[in-house]
């Protein structure tokens, strides 16, 4: 057997983020306490020179490298520059929470930086191993990064449940990826599609093991019913991690939801594309209904992100371009809106001061006009207001369901979007038409003022020029 030299061109991001990982890691070591904003400065280096990388690629079209199990496309160029974006975002966001806290250590920004590293490699996976690789070396960072304040026992609980039912997952998603291998006779996405695509007896054998992907990826994703994790994690971990946490790795999820089910179980999507439908219904009906029982805002956010992971699921259930467009498209919004809506929470953090109940945000218009104003924007767009990105997300959404045949499910959102308009229209109405006990100014250095501005901002500018992000997402999925 000849050993073929792989292409390393295609992955040239992937290899320099691990060997900006190496440099953050060893000039860690030299940096002292006091100038650990120093490390800040070098992980943001480093995701600035690996988009570069990403962008370099732009133009190479879709290459297969590592013996078919690597591949870099439209989607993995697409997903992995707005993994970077919102990674650093996180990144500048978090810096003085952690620095208030006793917190700053270049841990947490390697930490970050792994689970990018995960997340790229499941983004470019076109293999079951380089996926499941990619998705413990994601998950494994974000275990850590979950119990990252060792003096808080409820970090460290949610740390735990977070490991055990991660562990179940993986193992569920790795059974079902091993009856796979086993009835198709390959690892590679393409191969097993075409797997499936003959022999009947193949495809009636593969079918269990598609039910066991499909939930390993509802959990990755939080959808119910396997969203338990979600509002513990979200409310026990630190509000920097719970930030970190839930946007980018939503881009990988997405990433792993269309290489598995569209690339390599395309041929049976009559058999997963019901199911997945249920699971994102689900999710609509029931992450809007529990978030309007929570008063602590961290959970609010948690089973609103379950209510957003069910239109990213139903439009990509719906199984046909305009659908995978528009989940691709709500994906990369909801991540940005996320980011813009716990960058709120970390503002209003202080030391000793945890901003992450509804009442805290209290009295915000009177403390601080501008940021109730920013507040206002991204709980208008996550309601999905006109003329606000959120709508936009929505609409094409329940435009793909509607042309699908699925104007039931348009329905169903429809209504359980109103329910939803409710809690955030809570948040809203605390900072506008409610008085706090808490009258000091609201303080954040300029940069964190800038960029959470413009972050908040973004929902009405990517709301009024939506066709240009729309035909990214059209090209990517091409």
């Amino acid at each position: 057997m000849n050993f073929v030299i792989p292409q390393f061109a295609p992955a040239m991001a992937e290899i320099a983020l691990a060997t900006g990982i190496c440099v953050v890691l060893l000039a860690d070591l030299f940096i002292s306490p006091e100038r650990k904003s120093w490390t800040l400065w070098l992980a943001l280096t480093t995701l600035l020179v690996t988009a570069w990388f990403v962008g370099a690629g732009a133009e190479g079209g879709t290459v297969l490298t590592f013996d078919g199990s690597f591949v870099a496309d439209g989607l993995a160029r697409v997903l992995k520059l707005f993994t970077l974006i919102v990674v650093a975002i996180v990144f500048v966001y978090s810096h003085a929470y952690l620095r208030d806290r006793g917190l700053l250590k270049g841990e947490y920004y390697l930490l970050g930086l792994f689970a990018v590293l995960g997340m790229f490699v499941m983004i470019s996976a076109h293999s079951l191993l380089t996926m499941y690789l990619g998705l413990e070396l994601m998950s494994l960072a974000l275990y850590a990064m979950t119990a990252f304040d060792r003096n808080s026992p409820v970090a460290a609980e949610a740390a735990m449940k977070y490991f055990v039912l991660g562990a179940i997952a993986s193992g569920v998603l790795l059974y079902g990826m091993s009856m796979l291998y086993g009835v198709t006779g390959s690892l590679q996405l393409d191969e097993i599609a075409a797997a499936l695509s003959g022999d009947g007896s193949v495809v009636s054998a593969a079918l269990l093991g598609t039910a066991f992907v499909v939930v390993g990826i509802a959990f990755k994703f939080g959808a119910v019913p396997f969203h338990n994790w979600v509002p513990d994690l979200y409310h026990g971990a630190p509000t920097s991690v719970t930030l970190f946490i839930g946007t980018a790795p939503k881009l990988a999820a997405f990433a792993m939801l269309t290489r598995l089910l569209d690339t390599a179980l395309g041929p049976v999507a009559d058999s997963w594309a019901p199911l997945v439908m249920g699971l994102g219904v689900l999710s609509i009906v029931l992450g809007n209904v529990i978030a309007i029982a929570q008063t602590n805002i961290k959970r609010m956010l948690a089973y609103s992100t379950v209510g957003h992971v069910g239109f990213v699921l139903t439009g990509f259930a719906a199984n046909s371009p305009e659908g995978h467009e528009a989940a691709l498209f709500y994906t990369i919004v909801y991540s940005i809106m996320a980011a813009a809506a716990f960058g709120m929470i970390l503002l209003l953090s202080r030391r000793g001061f945890e901003a992450d109940e509804l009442d805290d945000f209290r009295g915000l218009n009177a403390r601080s006009p501008w940021f109730a104003a920013m507040m206002l924007i991204v709980m208008a767009s996550m309601i999905g207001i006109p003329p606000f990105v959120g709508f936009f997300a929505k609409l094409y959404v329940l435009a793909a369901l509607v042309e699908a045949g699925l104007a039931w499910v348009a329905i169903i959102a429809v209504l359980f979007s109103v329910v939803g308009a409710f809690y955030y229209l809570r948040v809203i109405r605390n900072m506008y038409f409610e008085s706090g006990d808490d009258s000091s100014p609201v303080e954040a250095g300029l940069n964190v003022r800038v960029l959470l501005s413009a972050n908040a901002l973004a929902m009405l500018g990517l709301g009024i020029f939506a066709n240009p992000l729309m035909a990214l997402c059209a090209a990517a999925l091409a």
